[in-house]
């Protein structure tokens, strides 16, 4: 199925740019891709597993769609996973997901799904032919393949794969077109604007993997008129929500509308779920209730408000201080404001008082030379004492990882760790 619709693609856009790789400097119309990825074939009934940001992870998929394997992508520093025997005949697709063993735990799709969340997508952002995509994200990880593999193949959306997210690589890469479309992180997104790259002739850019700060949304627009739409998505169901506004958006917490063809709720638990054609088939190789039949039952708490999906905080990472919860959401919102702050992270640890349950611990990269003492006073004129952090920890690094995500329990790892 996969595979049959890639070959309508080319045959309809035969002599178009499909694909561009800067780094190898190469460039495929849809006619040419179409015949390199004939050969050579791989083993049927096997396991693909792309990897990497070069043109040869688009033709890896296409030799597997062909040769009726199933995928699962890699990041360039990962090993392949042994995938057990027994795996359904309709799944064709894989997406690891971070699990808290050294067991991995993936995601089942099958095509009719793979196709459903690109259909979304293409028509919920309105990406057009006439703006390639500039990659630069990982095409293994489930926002890349997404929002750059899965339009190009099956809905015909060039792609232009920069290599690296470096400002002037970036400005190079969209300057041969007229304009484009950039998907990426928000820890790029900042990076370009703080080193003035952010190309002139971008007509629609998204930023997804983690919650986009409104600050960084405004300031962009102020300083080039350019609306970054923040995108929320899961690998177990595709596209969930959507920021399609033309300006900033005045509230962090609001994620967009639901994205087309994608119906969400808010369950008993406060919890969102999503109902698509688009959502995951199971957990594998061992099922789980948060997914199943059509249904991904999240763990981000939110509400539904005026056809807004707005977000409350994580409901594993609740606070709980001498009985009272709190959102670490609630208490970055507020710390991220004061003008000394670059990003924090608000995470509990246990108290050495057992009846004070959590101890709240702040962790900031501060953009100037600022004390814990200061901050505190801050917070302690906006929130309540209890909710203020007993301990400040300041450090240098950037608190995102590769793939843009804030890894809260990392940070609380790594602050125990050094206890």
């Amino acid at each position: 199925m996969l595979y049959e619709r890639w070959l309508q693609i080319a045959r309809n856009f035969p002599g178009e740019m499909a694909l561009r790789d800067l780094t190898s400097g190469r460039q495929w119309t849809f006619r040419e891709l179409e015949r390199a990825a004939d050969a050579p074939d791989g083993e049927p009934g096997k396991i693909a597993y792309p990897t990497g940001l070069s043109a040869e992870f688009v033709l890896s998929v296409l030799r597997a769609w062909r040769a009726s394997q199933t995928i699962c992508p890699v990041e360039a520093d990962q090993r392949a996973p042994e995938i057990q025997s027994g795996l359904p005949a309709e799944i064709v697709h894989l997406k690891m997901t971070s699990g808290t063993t050294a067991v991995p735990r993936f995601v089942a799709f099958t095509a009719e799904q793979l196709m459903a969340d690109a259909e979304n997508i293409v028509a919920t952002m309105g990406l057009r032919p006439d703006w390639p995509n500039l990659g630069v994200i990982s095409l293994a990880h489930s926002y890349g393949f997404s929002n750059l593999i899965l339009p190009l193949l099956l809905h015909g959306i060039p792609l232009i794969l920069a290599g690296a997210p470096l400002p002037e690589i970036v400005l190079r890469a969209a300057e041969r077109e007229p304009a484009v479309t950039l998907a990426a992180v928000p820890a790029l997104w900042r990076t370009w604007h703080d080193a003035g790259a952010i190309p002139r002739n971008i007509s629609l850019a998204i930023s997804a993997g983690a919650p986009l700060p409104v600050s960084l949304e405004q300031q962009i627009f102020a300083n080039g008129g350019l609306k970054v739409h923040n995108f929320y998505g899961s690998s177990e169901c595709g596209g969930i929500a959507y920021d399609a506004s033309a300006g900033p958006r005045r509230d962090e917490s609001c994620a967009g509308a639901p994205m087309r063809k994608v119906s969400l709720s808010i369950a008993e638990n406060g919890c969102l779920e999503v109902r698509s054609h688009a959502v995951g088939q199971t957990y594998w190789p061992e099922a789980s209730p948060g997914l199943e039949a059509g249904v991904f039952r999240t763990n981000d708490l939110a509400e539904i408000s005026n056809g807004l999906v707005y977000f409350r905080g994580r409901a594993g990472d609740q606070i709980n201080v001498a009985g009272r919860k709190v959102s670490p959401e609630t208490i970055e919102k507020v710390l991220a404001a004061h003008p000394g702050v670059r990003e924090c992270v608000i995470f509990g640890v246990p108290s050495s008082d057992a009846k004070r349950g959590d101890m709240i611990v702040a962790c900031v990269s501060a953009a100037t030379n600022i004390s814990g003492e200061i901050l505190k006073q801050f917070l302690l004129a906006q929130v309540p004492a209890w909710q203020v952090p007993r301990e400040w920890w300041l450090v240098e690094s950037n608190f995102s990882n590769a793939r843009g995500k804030l890894s809260r329990a990392e940070w609380r790892r790594r602050y125990l760790e050094k206890k």
